[in-house]
């Protein structure tokens, strides 16, 4: 397991400083001025039979003299900003805990003494020693194991004469606030996933990046309101809560109620991975605030698929699915590729083989070498516009159109599009929006299906006879058009027929999970009036597909 000494380093607060806990306590309301104001804004838990207060029993007792010096020292932090309130003071009030105090010597108490002297220091020390030594809840230990929960979120395990494997020279010790108990050490701390991704050097490139999305997101419904004044909503005690906007969408592994897997590449590989993914999403110049919306997808792009959540998973040696299944289940229907699942994760070419296993408070980090994840296997997908989904159409001219559906394996999702003309001569023309296309090339086809797909007694064999046209914007964001270079394409009217309208073509910009239409592929059908005879100009259009072809630079 990976354990913090608390011999806390000046290397180490550059990078511990960004995990602070916000406290959700009302216990840490910033304007108290003394002491007797703390104790009074608070009532105790039942416990005030006991004479003496934590903290007096702590002072009362010699070996704990180093323990009690960093607690006096250490003050209270709320919102990010350090208050008047020490943890002596705390355990001097009327609020309950349990303590689990360390014996002097088994610790650096200069270290941590010289750290509080500044806020950054302090807020430190509170998280990674304190919070590691408190709990809000009232524990006993006793012949059953169980679990408490600290104040930095962490959960240690209680038996008979231990906490968390640190053996105990008393214990039960009750007190007017809470329970004391005395330790042969500190209890350990052991890092989350996202703890881990700052802490290590060799991981330190994804949890710089993932700290970006760190916000304060302030929480009304758990706020103390004082009513409304003036047509605004005051608060006699705000809950802020930290959180990550990133995380929220790849995977909790800030949390320490659950439990994740992640596979992570050391520095050279993830820069090496990050370089080829971002060449995929460089959008064009009209998109607001284009550099953090390409780091937002490319990080996206590479750990959407890096974190997989326990509960999900039905064998963790036959496969593993990532948190992103659940959320964008996929289908392998007609051969389509499935997404989000990785078979054999453990055996020779399998994304967790040859990797090292790292035990985290939240779950398990396998650190790899390599970055074992392919372009294919992840952000650069095939893109299906099915032609049923009528609500693509972004342009119609001489036709009508219905939806058709069908359960046939050469199908795709089970349906298409029956597109006739307006007129026995008209030449029509639809226009089909493709989405989440990324700054790349792609093989852009239309699949097109034999008239007998439904009665086999059919047997008009003539094929439909068409040019095609591709919209696309530039990388300033200006609109361009590409057409096939006027091919007159054709299909084979007795098979299902996959077409290349465009073979490797380059879209300069990224047009990934945008609003507005910037790639479309118009269809156009282009029979002469006297080729009537030997061409249909009714069309059974199944899908317009985009084959992506991986860029690989020497």
């Amino acid at each position: 397991m990976n354990k913090i000494e608390y011999n806390i380093s000046k290397r180490s607060l550059s990078r511990a400083i960004k995990w602070l806990g916000v406290l959700f306590f009302t216990l840490y309301a910033p304007f108290f001025v003394s002491c007797s104001e703390w104790n009074d804004h608070y009532e105790g838990n039942g416990l005030e039979q006991v004479d003496q207060t934590l903290w007096q029993q702590l002072k009362g007792n010699s070996q704990l003299s180093d323990f009690c010096q960093v607690l006096q020292e250490t003050k209270v932090f709320r919102m990010h900003k350090k208050t008047p309130v020490s943890y002596a003071d705390l355990l001097n009030s009327g609020q309950s805990f349990t303590v689990v105090a360390p014996l002097n010597g088994t610790f650096n108490k200069d270290s941590l003494l010289q750290l509080v002297q500044t806020a950054q220091g302090d807020s430190v020390v509170e998280r990674y020693f304190v919070h590691n030594h408190l709990s809000r809840s009232l524990n006993s230990t006793g012949l059953d194991s169980k679990t408490m929960l600290l104040l930095n979120k962490k959960h240690v395990t209680l038996e008979e004469g231990s906490i968390e494997g640190v053996n105990l020279t008393n214990s039960n010790i009750r007190a007017k606030n809470g329970i004391l108990h005395v330790a042969t050490r500190p209890l350990p701390y052991q890092r989350s996933l996202y703890e881990t991704l700052s802490d290590i050097p060799e991981l330190s490139s994804i949890g710089k990046i993932l700290r970006q999305y760190e916000e304060d997101y302030f929480d009304a419904n758990s706020s103390v309101s004082s009513g409304i004044i003036e047509g605004v909503p005051v608060y006699v005690d705000s809950v802020v809560i930290e959180r990550n906007r990133m995380l929220q969408q790849i995977g909790l592994i800030n949390a320490e109620d659950s439990m994740y897997w992640m596979v992570a590449p050391t520095k050279e590989s993830w820069q090496k991975a990050w370089d080829e993914a971002s060449k995929y999403f460089k959008y064009d110049q009209k998109v607001l605030k284009r550099d953090s919306i390409e780091q937002h997808w490319t990080t996206r792009a590479l750990l959407d698929d890096a974190i997989f959540n326990i509960t999900d998973q039905r064998t963790l040696v036959d496969s593993l699915v990532s948190v992103q299944y659940l959320a964008n289940r996929t289908s392998s229907t007609n051969g389509k590729p499935v997404y989000h699942v990785f078979k054999k994760p453990f055996e020779y070419g399998g994304i967790l083989y040859g990797t090292e296993r790292i035990e985290c408070s939240n779950g398990v980090l396998f650190k790899a070498q390599e970055w074992p994840f392919t372009p294919e296997q992840t952000y650069l997908r095939e893109l299906w516009s099915e032609a049923e989904q009528t609500f693509l159409i972004t342009n119609e001219l001489e036709c009508s159109y219905n939806t058709r559906r069908i359960a046939a394996d050469s199908i795709s999702e089970g349906g298409y599009l029956q597109i006739v003309p307006s007129r026995a001569t008209s030449n029509w023309e639809l226009t089909f929006r493709v989405n989440n296309t990324l700054s790349g090339k792609y093989d852009i086809c239309a699949v097109i299906l034999p008239k007998n797909v439904v009665d086999k007694t059919i047997v008009d064999t003539k094929p439909c006879k068409f040019k095609s046209v591709i919209n696309y914007v530039d990388s300033a964001g200006v609109a361009k058009t590409f057409n096939c270079n006027n091919t007159q394409f054709q299909n084979n009217p007795e098979r299902v027929d996959t077409i290349v309208l465009a073979e490797a073509f380059e879209f300069p910009a990224c047009n990934y999970n945008q609003n507005d239409i910037k790639v479309s592929v118009k269809i156009q059908c282009s029979i002469l009036a006297r080729e009537t005879s030997r061409y249909s100009r009714e069309m059974y259009l199944d899908c317009i597909y985009l084959r992506p072809r991986r860029t690989i630079e020497n």
